[in-house]
């Protein structure tokens, strides 16, 4: 097995993501789980020169780093600027540069204007200074995938001339993220064919959604290292994530080994997001919401039966569990999978009522959790009187200034009832016309004597509202429950079952 270096970029390329900064708390936070909990090899950290801000986020992590013995895993960009980047890492107590120069032709003529061996001397100065500061050089070529599409022999005379230098790493960006996986490892392989005694990063970006593929081919090709960020931060389309890329290296390229911690992947993506406020998509791969649920009724019920659709890509090695999600594609086994979580057991018959409770609330749209579950039951299960009362429907108005009021149709034994009614609220309203139509029929409502709502715990604003109503008359007290995502529309679903329950 080849053991890869890992370096981290999150904090320096994945700060370029658009409208993120890391705050020096947030940057020395994940700095500290990078390195102590996902176990990368190498963190980039920061741009030279870039702001007083960043001088002192680099000063704290640096002295952390020291401290903890990580000092020469810390990594700042720096520029060909006659040692004012030097100067600038030595006040923040950094140790390790990462230079960046020129990859292609391109860039060299019409950005800096110079000619190959001017960049040389230039960057010679600057290397040769670094090792007289005692600080360790590594080398970006910038824009080297378009350099070895257009201008290989320039890149060749580079490669010529950094052999000879005191340097550390050849790091080959694709800067742009253009190129793709046979170029990844065509370009890739030639280097290392030429030079294998050098070590060079591959650091890809991900505009055409090839970041992981290209990553792939150029470790197959002799990459010695990569560069990856958390949730695939980074400029335009962002950089190859490192989630996806270590999956992905575990799985399918038993010839190379890498030391990141699998488990703390998922925790500090979460953090990430946190601090950056750039939310992961449900459907990402290994870290999003959703990678690790089933919905379909025959994937819960294949995963009862020996594990059906299982792979590899399992959730417990990215401290996440499975999850089966609840709504108009469940099946009894989706439910049996969610009750089974919370303890609880029903039988086929009653499992069936609740599961088309279910699916009914899935239609409507309405989503269903696992802690909605024992709501649903209370609902469905608690009430098995004859349906001799139905809401047919209602209208219920509530504007500024006026008086809450309802228009409300009920049938009660065949016997089709409307009433207008007002009151304190829509649901006192809608009680008073219930009121005016049982008046008719010479008949008294109980007493309302306690009107409790709740939601299922860690809820949001359209979950389940259960709607418990105690009511008296002058046999005995009853409670009813109503389950609906509108709190009014749940008590009238309460109310509804104790009209049966009088009729009765």
């Amino acid at each position: 097995m080849k053991k890869i270096e890992i370096m981290d970029t999150t904090l320096r390329d994945g700060e370029q993501t658009s409208s993120v900064s890391f705050s020096a708390l947030e940057k020395l936070t994940i700095a500290k789980l990078l390195l102590e909990e996902l176990k990368v090899d190498r963190i980039e950290i920061a741009s030279a020169r870039v702001s007083e801000g960043e001088l002192q986020a680099v000063k704290d992590v640096t002295n952390w780093a020291k401290d903890n013995g990580y000092l020469n895993t810390v990594e700042v960009l720096t520029f060909v600027d006659k040692g004012v980047s030097i100067d600038w890492m030595l006040e923040a107590g950094a140790k390790v540069q990462n230079l960046l120069t020129k990859g292609s032709l391109n860039h060299l003529t019409h950005q800096l204007k110079k000619t190959s061996n001017q960049h040389f001397k230039e960057i010679s100065e600057v290397t040769q200074l670094a090792k007289d500061k005692s600080i360790e050089t590594n080398i970006y070529l910038e824009d080297w995938s378009n350099g070895m599409r257009n201008s290989k022999d320039y890149v060749f005379e580079f490669l010529e001339f950094l052999s000879t230098q005191p340097i550390k790493r050849i790091m080959l960006p694709d800067t742009l993220g253009v190129i793709t996986p046979k170029e990844s490892y065509d370009f890739v392989k030639e280097i290392k064919d030429n030079y294998p005694n050098l070590h060079f990063d591959f650091h890809a970006h991900n505009d055409y959604d090839l970041g992981v593929a290209n990553v792939m081919e150029a470790l197959k090709a002799g990459a010695d290292g990569l560069h990856l960020t958390i949730n695939g931060m980074g400029e335009r389309a962002g950089n190859a994530p490192m989630s996806s890329t270590i999956a992905v290296i575990n799985d399918f390229m038993p010839e190379i080994e890498v030391g990141v911690n699998e488990k703390g992947l998922y925790t500090l993506s979460k953090m990430v997001e946190t601090f950056s406020g750039v939310m992961i998509p449900a459907n990402k791969p290994v870290i999003g919401a959703n990678v690790f649920t089933q919905t379909a009724g025959i994937h819960a019920d294949g995963d009862n039966k020996k594990n059906l659709y299982f792979s590899d890509l399992l959730p417990e090695r990215f401290g996440r569990t499975r999850k089966y999600a609840l709504g108009k594609s469940s099946g009894k086994a989706n439910i049996q999978k969610n009750l089974q979580e919370l303890g609880l057991q029903l039988d086929d018959d009653d499992l069936r009522k609740v599961t088309q409770r279910i699916i009914e609330l899935g239609d409507k749209k309405q989503v269903v959790t696992k802690e909605d579950l024992p709501y649903i039951i209370s609902d469905v299960l608690d009430y098995t009187y004859e349906e001799k009362v139905k809401v047919n429907s209602y209208v219920l108005t509530h504007s500024k200034g006026l008086k809450p009021s309802t228009t409300v149709s009920i049938t009660i034994n065949n016997e089709t009832f409307e009433e207008n009614a007002s009151g304190d609220g829509q649901f006192d309203a809608f009680m008073n016309a219930i009121k005016s139509i049982f008046k008719k029929k010479k008949m008294v409502l109980p007493g309302l004597i306690d009107y409790a709502v709740r939601i299922p715990p860690g809820s949001h604003s359209d979950a389940l509202c259960e709607t418990i109503i105690t009511w008296k008359n002058p046999e005995k007290e009853f409670k009813t429950r109503g389950l609906d995502s509108d709190q009014t529309v749940s008590a009238i679903k309460a109310t509804e079952k104790m009209l049966n329950i009088i009729i009765n």
